[in-house]
């Protein structure tokens, strides 16, 4: 429902970790103060102490899941699982790993995480990717080679895909869009996480996306929401970290950024049905398409 440019209805941060060591409960009761209705929660990997055998993914997946039946069972919210490899952890495990065994352990959390999904613990592998600073030339290639024999599996077993990219404008998305080429992947399934608020088809190429909505972002989605024709939602990132309070955005922002995108539009003279059915698409009716 809106009710003079406010809305009552469904809002889902597509991108948020927890951390049982610091917010952890109390994050996602700030976010449900404020509005928030759902979320995906997303494997946090820890870079000081990473897995080194797949067990400990195991583990890690399997506590990931128990704070999502955590969270049901304290809120009245919807929670989704999403989980996977995260690539800066296998560029800091060749470092001590090797190429070899760093690449043969991440492919095994890769299909341990489809074996979640499978069984109906999670509804899409992520974040996956590539490296998002300057590394050498080998290791960027080693990361687009892994890339694309993950989407190849993705596509086969019919499984979305939230990806960790660099940001480099369109030719991020372009080079995205080649790799749903190379690998049959569908475009609508496959998601760039921390995705910039530019929504124009050209720019996207296509591919779906959840939007950082940090400031300025609202203004920058309304400006190019009418040239697009791809799926798109929000997420904070938030990564409930003890030494980075609020980091990379606070629980707190997708609500917020939700009622100023309705406000925006509200104030812009669009009807309320037209801003009733894209908060329903972004904060329901897409993720029930790319996560299904």
């Amino acid at each position: 429902m809106l009710e003079d440019g406010f809305w009552y209805g469904p809002i889902m941060d597509q991108h948020i970790h927890l951390d049982r060591r610091n917010l952890y409960l109390k994050a996602i009761e700030e976010f449900v103060k404020v509005g928030g209705t759902a979320i995906n929660l997303v494997h946090k990997p820890d870079f000081n102490n990473l897995p080194r055998k797949i067990s400990e993914y195991r583990i890690l997946y399997q506590d990931t899941v128990e704070m999502a039946n955590e969270i049901r069972n304290s809120f009245d919210i919807d929670v989704s699982v999403i989980l996977g490899p995260h690539p800066v952890s296998w560029e800091k495990q060749i470092k001590t790993l090797g190429d070899v065994n760093s690449t043969k352990l991440h492919l095994e959390a890769v299909e341990l995480a489809l074996e979640f999904i499978s069984d109906g613990h999670a509804v899409c592998l992520g974040e996956v990717g590539r490296p998002h600073y300057q590394v050498n030339k080998k290791t960027w290639e080693n990361a687009n080679q892994l890339l694309l024999e993950i989407m190849k599996i993705t596509a086969k077993e019919k499984v979305s895909i939230q990806l960790h990219v660099e940001d480099n404008g369109k030719e991020t998305y372009a080079d995205i869009s080649k790799l749903c080429e190379m690998t049959g992947m569908p475009k609508e399934k496959t998601i760039r996480h921390f995705a910039p608020p530019d929504l124009n088809s050209e720019f996207t190429c296509g591919i779906s996306s959840t939007i950082s909505v940090g400031k300025g972002s609202i203004e920058r989605i309304i400006d190019t929401m009418k040239e697009s024709e791809s799926i798109w939602g929000m997420e904070t990132d938030f990564l409930d970290d003890v030494k980075r309070p609020g980091a990379v955005l606070g629980p707190k922002t997708v609500p917020k950024r939700t009622q100023h995108l309705c406000k925006k539009m509200w104030e812009l003279d669009y009807s309320d049905n037209q801003i009733i059915e894209l908060m329903e698409n972004i904060h329901s009716r897409w993720p029930k398409v790319i996560y299904s």
